[in-house]
């Protein structure tokens, strides 16, 4: 997470818009990203520069050549290091003239990047704010990836809101726990079909980047990681260029993110393609339903998105391939014939891994609904034979609107920096999710169904016509009492009458 120092600086970074006169937050952001981009295919160059330099051979990639640009000015005028210093009115000419267009033609052709780049925008409206953000950024350190994550994430908050659809930010401590709880290897390839700003994709890439950090030494990897790995479809225009920009500032080149309508007709193609689906599809959508694809509808008949997209993850899914989604409450207990069409699935064609509750504040303060984590595994021909429940109590931040972290920074999230104590386990359950999912087939076998996890095995789920809430099996521990002689507490009872009478005489002697 990020200092208090730094989120200061990007705060006044954000109201330097506002009272600029960018109030829409999507256009903030989007202007931010392009100086944080600029700023970081500047530090791009530099690296290539200063490694061509050391070991006397020619630059791998130039971003900015030693030329002049379509308009006559060289292209090295485009960069951060060279603008920044540049009085405000040529600032604002060299962005707006030079900068913006070169950013829409620079990606390499046919590359979904460069596609999302083509319709890059310069809103900025006067040269006096352009100068205040661009003093700003130059502020903020971003040498290391990591704070660059941070920041952009903290960034991401700002815009975080409910869309028509349902749509909202997942957040990033849930995000890390599903990539944990999936544990992504150098050869998958991996989607989220809902992609937004890319905060799966980019979470499974620094998940890689940390616990695999041998493919880079290997071509065929290397390239795979940054040209394969990661795919993404969402139907915003504006989310999919800020997502490419995020994947691209988190050190992923080529991601494939597109512009698709995952549900419609006509958005097929890649059956059985993808080996690792991360997701958060939208909730409580209801769609036109002729325009919904007809493959999803013989799987499950319904204008409802969060089921529909479960039939899309089984779709896009090869056999052997894991998912980890998040679902509303109403996909595990619904009534509906499409309810229970999608659990059946699950459970008897497939192998359901487990349901993970959620507390129903992780999306506050901008939704209140509450949710789960499905993890299943793709097979055709079932497998299931007992399904891991764990009930989250407590993430680690407090549930109401505020969203205050309850511990210290190193100790937040689902792999602290710190070990948290019994106590501190109560404010953060998400390192012991992961520590018992480790363990669901082992000692987690053993817990009893009055545990925060335990296991409920296939035949008992579906003789309870697949209902997958963990209230349905959860068993209440009730306190032990203390059953006595019924002479013991009659005795009691005269003991107690007697005093009584004494005390009654004591206070009518004083009286």
């Amino acid at each position: 997470m990020i200092t208090g120092e730094l989120r200061s600086k990007v705060d006044a970074v954000w109201n330097a818009f506002w009272s600029g006169g960018i109030s829409n937050p999507i256009e903030v952001i989007e202007q931010i990203t392009y100086l944080l981009f600029l700023r970081g295919l500047d530090d791009a160059q530099l690296r290539e520069e200063r490694k061509a330099q050391r070991f006397g051979t020619p630059m791998e990639r130039i971003i900015f050549p030693p030329v002049n640009d379509p308009r006559g000015r060289p292209y090295s005028d485009l960069r951060w290091s060279k603008f920044k210093d540049k009085a405000p009115a040529e600032m604002f000419t060299i962005v707006s003239d030079h900068v913006f267009p070169f950013l829409r033609v620079m990606a390499e052709d046919g590359t979904s990047h460069a596609e999302h780049m083509k319709g890059a925008r310069f809103t900025i409206p006067t040269p006096a704010l352009l100068a205040k953000v661009v003093d700003m950024l130059d502020e903020i350190p971003l040498d290391d990836r990591d704070t660059k994550g941070d920041l952009y994430e903290y960034m991401l908050g700002k815009i975080a809101s409910a869309g028509q659809n349902g749509q909202f930010r997942t957040p990033r401590h849930i995000i890390q726990l599903m990539v944990e709880l999936m544990a992504p290897k150098p050869g998958d390839v991996i989607c989220d079909p809902a992609a937004g700003t890319a905060g799966f994709l980019v979470a499974a890439g620094e998940y890689l980047r940390d616990n695999e950090p041998g493919l880079f030494r290997h071509d065929a990897q290397r390239k795979h990681f940054h040209a394969g790995m990661f795919n993404g479809f969402d139907f915003d225009a504006t989310m999919l260029r800020i997502g490419s920009m995020n994947m691209q500032l988190h050190g992923i080149e080529d991601a494939n993110l597109t512009y698709r309508d995952s549900l419609a007709e006509g958005s097929g193609g890649d059956t059985d393609h993808y080996s690792l689906i991360l997701a958060n599809p939208p909730f409580a959508g209801s769609l036109d339903y002729e325009t919904i694809a007809a493959d999803l509808r013989k799987v499950v008949k319904t204008k409802k998105t969060e089921l529909l997209f479960m039939a899309l993850l089984l779709r896009l899914l090869k056999p052997g391939g894991r998912a980890a989604v998040i679902v509303p409450d109403g996909v595990l207990f619904g009534s509906s014939s499409a309810h229970k069409t999608i659990r059946k699935m699950l459970v008897e064609d497939h192998k359901l891994d487990a349901i993970i509750k959620l507390p129903a504040g992780v999306f506050r303060p901008y939704a209140g609904v509450s949710t789960a984590i499905v993890c299943f595994t793709k097979t055709n021909s079932g497998g299931t034979d007992q399904v891991w429940f764990y009930d989250v109590a407590a993430d680690g931040i407090s549930l109401d609107d505020k969203r205050t972290p309850l511990l210290p920074t190193e100790k937040l999230g689902p792999v602290p920096e710190m070990a948290l104590s019994e106590a501190e386990h109560d404010k953060n359950n998400l390192p012991d999710v992961l520590k018992r999912w480790a363990e669901r087939d082992g000692a987690e076998r053993e817990r009893p169904r009055t545990a925060q996890s335990f296991r409920v095995p296939k035949t008992e789920i579906s003789g309870a016509d697949y209902d997958l809430s963990i209230n349905r099996y959860k068993e209440v521990e009730h306190e032990a009492v203390e059953h006595r002689p019924p002479h013991e507490i009659i005795a009691d009872l005269k003991a107690l009458e007697a005093e009584i009478a004494k005390g009654l005489d004591e206070l009518e002697a004083v009286l």
